[in-house]
């Protein structure tokens, strides 16, 4: 029964999404996005947790506005992937500009196969729709299956336009590889905590488990690892920044380089979150494999 009703509210917001103006669209997220976090309360305790520890020089009004601005990112980031899927390629093109190209130019004339990586900043889903379009070649991505099969379901379909192929997350190392090898593109964002046996790598000031598989993949094949973050724009557009993750001096695919490679994809996202800390999911459960975090989560259960 709660599947049903989540489809169907699902389906709601869709139908209205691809009907609306894009901006119309942002605006209508980020009310959603305030309802949540002032109304429904879903995981502000801990996105204020998570902020000040990453922030503890901010005052409190500070982190909430972090917070709140967090959660109109995430009510807008969902929308537009909605209205995404009911657009045509030149108004996709239209919501994503790239100043400086330079850095994948660099790497994709490599033919080595390029990994795009990302995490949950900024409409992250523009990825694999306005942006794919401006590099012009389809990409293998890596996601994250949706425990509701029909809304998986419709979300894949519209990851997979424009010839886009989706690989699960987990069982992806062979298909994965096999992209690389024949110089195609990967992309995924790798922000989310791993599981226990990751590798731990400091992340603002606190070690975090994080999947190796980004840094594993770029090692065995020599495709380079490129970072693209999407700032919002005031017109609601958005600016394409690429960042090459230097791995010049790691010279094979050790224990040791690839915990090397993901201390820098990481060091290089939290980087840009401290730009733009808004722009990033501060809802996530992302040291939750750390003592120090279990042992706060609970003293802060009893106030």
């Amino acid at each position: 029964m709660i599947e049903v009703l989540e489809y169907a509210f699902f389906m709601l917001f869709r139908k209205i999404a691809r009907n609306l103006p894009y901006q119309v669209v942002g605006r209508l997220g980020e009310l959603l996005g305030t309802l949540m976090y002032r109304v429904v309360g879903y995981r502000k305790r801990l996105a204020l947790e998570n902020i000040g520890y990453a922030f503890p020089e901010l005052d409190w009004k500070a982190k909430k506005q972090i917070a709140l601005g967090a959660f109109k990112n995430y009510g807008a980031s969902v929308l537009h992937m909605l209205w995404a899927d009911g657009q045509t390629e030149q108004t996709l093109l239209k919501t994503v500009w790239i100043p400086d190209r330079t850095p994948l130019e660099r790497c994709l004339e490599k033919r080595k196969g390029v990994i795009i990586l990302s995490g949950h900043y900024g409409s992250w889903e523009f990825i694999v729709h306005g942006l794919r379009l401006h590099i012009g070649r389809p990409m293998g991505i890596i996601v994250q299956r949706q425990r509701n099969k029909k809304i998986d379901s419709i979300i894949d379909r519209g990851r997979r336009r424009h010839n886009n192929v989706t690989i699960p997350m987990g069982p992806s190392s062979r298909e994965a590889l096999k992209i690389l090898h024949e110089g195609g593109v990967l992309a995924l964002l790798g922000d989310q905590s791993g599981p226990r046996e990751s590798a731990f790598v400091d992340f603002f000031g606190r070690p975090a488990a994080t999947h190796r598989g980004v840094a594993a993949f770029s090692l065995k094949t020599g495709a380079p690892i490129v970072m693209v973050f999407l700032i919002r724009q005031p017109d609601w557009t958005y600016l394409a920044v690429f960042e090459e993750v230097d791995s010049s001096d790691l010279h094979d695919s050790s224990e040791e380089n690839i915990i090397e490679l993901t201390r820098r994809h990481t060091k290089l996202l939290e980087k840009y979150i401290r730009l733009h800390p808004d722009h990033w999911l501060w809802m996530h459960k992302r040291w939750k494999h750390t003592q120090e975090y279990e042992t706060a989560r609970k003293a802060t259960a009893t106030l």
